[in-house]
């Protein structure tokens, strides 16, 4: 997590926000569930590893908070029906993915293959995994459907696709973290704007 929000940190959650918006217009309907293949969670992984837990969290849940008021942001979409709806469960679970994934990824050390095997687990497991933690039990809800019936419509037809693009995302995440590791591109303790902290003057 982060103890200060700073000017970088800021800026790069609203990049990753909104690359997430960008990455969730890719959808691919598959016919027999109202539930769409989409590269929108691959953009909460990459926040989450990238930016570590405290502001890929920030990045994922500044992006609920604005769709959830109304602006059409999640395929066109927006509103307190968006998250009454199937895909609730799934949106309101991505910031947690991000947090888990991003405090997984940070104590991954090293930058060889079994680092790469590391950092891939920790986005599959709970970058992508955990999503359905939220997104079955609210689309069982939802459609009125049972458990068995849920994994059939949103857990087992996105297996493969969620581990690809977790591939993908330690890919891309191995070099970028190299170079810039998290405290390094949201600011460290510099250019804070507050401070999280209990102490005071």
């Amino acid at each position: 997590m982060f103890r200060r929000i700073t000017v970088q940190g800021i800026v790069f959650s609203a990049l990753f926000a909104a690359l997430t918006v960008v990455l969730d217009f890719f959808q691919v309907n598959l016919g027999f569930t109202p539930v769409p293949i989409t590269l929108g969670n691959m953009g909460v992984m990459l926040a989450g590893a990238i930016l570590g837990g405290g502001y890929g969290f920030f990045a994922v849940f500044v992006l609920d908070i604005l769709t959830l008021a109304g602006l059409p942001l999640l395929d066109g979409a927006g509103g307190l029906g968006l998250f009454a709806g199937y895909a609730g469960g799934y949106i309101v679970a991505w910031p947690f993915c991000a947090l888990l994934a991003g405090l997984f990824v940070s104590r991954v050390k090293g930058s060889g293959i079994s680092a790469f095997i590391k950092v891939f687990l920790a986005v599959e497991l709970f970058g992508a995994l955990f999503d359905y933690v939220g997104g079955i039990p609210w689309l069982m809800a939802a459609l009125h459907v049972p458990f068995h019936k849920a994994l059939v419509l949103g857990f087992y037809p996105y297996l493969i696709g969620d581990t690809l693009k977790a591939i993908v995302t330690a890919a891309v995440v191995m070099p970028i973290r190299r170079l810039y590791p998290p405290s390094r591109l949201t600011g460290g303790s510099r250019s804070s704007v507050a401070v999280l902290t209990d102490e005071q003057d």
